[in-house]
């Protein structure tokens, strides 16, 4: 047997620990800078009693932040997420982002504000489309008036991958939320109002409410089959954890008018079937077809918007078409750069997790105990 050689490994460490060390530094200098922009500051989420939100604020929770408004329109689910969530800076406001006078209200000495509320649910959106448009639409847009009139710091908005190229009614009103927030900054007096606006977008969080793990999970289960639309559909991977942290960073280090976008893997329907038998039971599929609306590869990125694109870290920055490109790079102190070689941001042209992977991430969500 070959004896220990402790140059080699010596020489191994000195290229290994230095990148590690790098890599995890970056990591703190970025958590210790969301820490002090969130310190504090009064927080207000629109549509806060949903998954997101409440993942929000217990996240925001950790930091000294001063206050927490919690905006929605569900009496209900306010009464069980205070139960939930016990803390004296958090605050409940009944309100509907329709309702911009209340919005008014709300936001009075508001420095950030994270507007998650929407309706969401495609298929009641197709058969309600105004409705859609009254919140998704004319809500963003009163959110952004209202942060105007109190001169808040900070609007960001959290958009969707089905705003990219939309097939369906959701999708648009979604396209339009971020065009509004986008392109709030156009015109504004800067000697009047600090408002910078803001948008994060991504797809579908790993095992949020009628995704497709969880859904699997229930019918395998229940003995029934699992019901797959296209053994070829791949999706992006992104967990809770990481959609928080980009929501977060981009609040703390974004300039304006911009749509950061995380930079991810993805997996097939295929994998997930394959590995959901191998953790439960295989129990058999059926072949159902894609439902109206519904794209076979999620897009993050379309070909257009690539030309404005660039690469900032762990996540791609949509630019303004407006803004100048050397006025970008000096905003982002030149750490920043075009991208080249990508046509579109598309699941099925990024790296995809392993089976390891997605067993890895299933387990850790705990979809596996919740369904039991």
């Amino acid at each position: 047997m070959r004896g220990f050689d402790s140059l080699n490994f010596s020489l191994c460490l000195a290229k290994i620990i230095p990148s590690q060390i790098e890599f995890k530094r970056k990591i703190l200098v970025q958590i210790k800078s969301s820490q002090n922009m969130l310190s504090g500051k009064k927080v207000l989420i629109t549509g806060g009693t949903g998954s997101l939100g409440q993942a929000l604020t217990e996240r925001l929770l950790k930091t000294d932040v001063e206050t927490i408004r919690i905006f929605s329109r569900n009496e209900n689910k306010q009464v069980m997420m205070e139960d939930k969530i016990q803390d004296k800076r958090l605050r409940f406001l009944i309100g509907d982002v329709r309702d911009k006078d209340r919005l008014v209200t709300a936001l009075e000495d508001i420095d950030i504000v994270f507007h998650a509320a929407a309706l969401k649910h495609v298929p009641v959106i197709e058969y309600n489309p105004f409705e859609s448009i009254k919140t998704n639409v004319i809500g963003s847009q009163n959110v952004i008036d209202a942060c105007l009139y109190q001169n808040v710091e900070t609007a960001i908005c959290i958009g969707t991958d089905k705003a990219v190229s939309p097939l369906n009614t959701y999708g648009a009103t979604k396209l339009l939320m971020e065009k509004l927030f986008v392109t709030a900054n156009n015109y504004l007096n800067r000697k009047k109002h600090r408002t910078k606006f803001l948008a994060v977008r991504y797809g579908n969080v790993v095992g949020s409410s009628g995704s497709v793990i969880p859904k699997f999970i229930e019918q395998i289960q229940a003995k029934k089959k699992i019901t797959i639309t296209d053994p070829k559909m791949t999706r992006f991977s992104i967990t809770m954890e990481q959609a928080l942290d980009l929501i977060i960073d981009a609040a703390s280090s974004g300039k304006e008018s911009e749509i950061y976008v995380p930079k991810l893997k993805a997996y097939s329907i295929t994998d997930i079937k394959e590995v959901l038998f191998e953790l439960l039971d295989n129990t058999g599929e059926e072949v159902v077809g894609i439902r109206p609306g519904e794209k076979l590869h999620e897009i993050l990125i379309n070909k257009d918007e690539i030309r404005c694109s660039w690469n900032l870290g762990n996540k791609y920055m949509i630019a303004n078409p407006l803004r100048d490109e050397n006025d970008i790079k000096r905003s982002y102190s030149n750490k920043i750069s075009k991208i080249d070689k990508m046509e579109i941001y598309s699941s099925d042209n990024v790296e995809r997790l392993s089976k390891e992977e997605l067993k890895k991430t299933i387990t850790e969500s705990g979809l596996l105990d919740v369904q039991k």
